[in-house]
């Protein structure tokens, strides 16, 4: 494991190119067993036999501060005050991409089965931000996110994410749009599920 993060380390960097950067990135999500195989309900409802984890990549903090280090490469030529995640799972990600950014991080979270902006945190009219997340289908949890951002006065002015797995029905977000890693992995209806998966228990990984 150690030396899974030093190599990834030592490949990653500004200059590095997408498409090396990627297959690094995938790569390590299977040495750390974050990439997993089996049957999945994903934050969306549908099904998947395939989860990204990312809390198991992100717990090893060197990889967090790496992996964040090339998303936030990717998002430093937009106008930004303030980066801003919805909990849980895209608070590692929004803190590290700050710090790389050298902006304040602040985070929507779950109330009422809804995301609300809490503990707080302000948003200013006019003020610019940058909203990350881990992994992206959807895009249900963003878009909240973002109107939530929006409600307040304030402008997005682009959305980054570790892995986009929306496949060909990318979200529009009325903004751009860039990731580390784009898969094109099959997901499913509850109601659709081919025979490999029904005859599989379901598991929800993700966050509540």
């Amino acid at each position: 494991m150690v030396e899974a993060v030093r190599q990834y380390a030592g490949q990653s960097g500004q200059n590095a190119r997408a498409p090396e950067m990627s297959e690094d990135l995938l790569a390590l999500f299977r040495k750390t067993d974050a990439l997993l195989d089996g049957h999945f309900i994903l934050r969306s409802g549908l099904h998947s036999r395939e989860y990204f984890q990312c809390a198991i990549l992100l717990q090893h903090t060197e990889i967090a501060a790496q992996v964040c280090g090339q998303l936030a490469d990717r998002l430093r030529d937009f106008d930004c005050d303030t980066v801003i995640s919805p909990a849980l799972g895209g608070i590692i990600v929004g803190q590290e991409v700050g710090r790389w950014l050298g902006k304040r991080h602040i985070f929507v979270e779950k109330e009422d089965g809804k995301l609300v902006l809490r503990r707080g945190f302000q948003i200013s009219p006019d003020e610019k931000f940058i909203v990350v997340e881990d992994v992206v289908t959807r895009g249900g949890r963003v878009q909240e996110t973002i109107d939530i951002v929006r409600s307040h006065g304030g402008i997005v002015s682009a959305v980054g994410v570790i892995v986009d797995r929306s496949g060909e029905t990318k979200p529009d977000f009325g903004c751009p749009f860039v990731s580390l890693v784009e898969m094109n992995v099959e997901n499913f209806a509850a109601d659709n599920l081919p025979p490999d998966l029904a005859n599989i228990p379901a598991v929800k990984p993700g966050s509540k």
